[in-house]
């Protein structure tokens, strides 16, 4: 199998993975749970982000599975709950990925003994992570509350109905992602990459971020259905 391939095949089973998950968090512990879900999400994607790697035949940037799990966790709380709950998500990933980039600048100030060995890895990875941690905090912020609006948007225009439950999440999801992948890929990755692998970067990230959005659509099909089991729980004891 070539590497290539492995990695495809590997991309779809952590999309599987991000969304199943966005999904048992919800239904184990409710809007809690999605919260949960959001701060996790913007600790593992500012990782991710680092790493380049080939799939589909292209190169790519990790951390777009877990990301795009991002927007299901905004859609979901906009679809069950209202603007408010989702737009409490967005501001709890903000303070999440502030707090991980001022964390991890502290942990390279250490002075390590000499029976240390990670510490030289740690400093070549997290003093990469504020510009990428930085650039991630604002395109999220930015275009979360674009997809907040947009869904709500949708909403009015196509009532709240399950029949246009598709129209609602795509047709915000798929232009915030836009709006957040080239951003991102300018403030990321201006100056150290060459301007075309930055321009190839930018609409191939974007294709698999779409790729992810349609993916995730019968996820928030499933969730609409779903009541968590605390609720369930409460429901017993009244």
């Amino acid at each position: 199998m070539s590497e290539n391939l492995f990695n495809t095949l590997l991309f779809f089973g952590t999309v599987l993975l991000y969304c199943g998950g966005v999904g048992a968090a919800y239904w184990f512990f409710g809007k809690i749970g999605l919260y949960i879900w959001t701060a996790l999400s913007a600790v593992i994607a500012n990782i991710e982000a680092l790493v380049q790697c080939n799939m589909f035949g292209l190169e790519l940037t990790l951390g777009n599975a877990i990301y795009a799990s991002s927007f299901l966790v905004t859609d979901i709380l906009s679809e069950k709950y209202d603007k408010k709950s989702a737009q409490k998500a967005v501001y709890i990933g903000l303070f999440t990925a502030f707090i991980w980039v001022a964390a991890t600048q502290m942990i390279t100030l250490f002075t390590p003994n000499a029976n240390d060995f990670i510490m030289p890895h740690l400093q070549k990875v997290f003093h990469v992570l504020p510009r990428i941690a930085l650039a991630s905090v604002f395109t999220y912020a930015v275009s979360q509350t674009l997809d907040i609006h947009l869904y709500h948007l949708w909403w009015k225009l196509t009532g709240k109905t399950e029949r246009f439950l598709w129209l609602r999440n795509n047709g915000s999801t798929l232009i915030s992602q836009l709006t957040d992948t080239i951003v991102f890929t300018l403030i990321a990755f201006a100056g150290l990459f060459p301007w075309q692998y930055i321009f190839t970067l930018c609409w191939t990230t974007y294709m698999v971020k779409a790729l992810v959005a349609l993916f995730d659509t019968p996820f928030l099909y499933l969730t609409r259905k779903i009541t968590p089991l605390e609720q369930k729980q409460i429901a017993r004891y009244e």
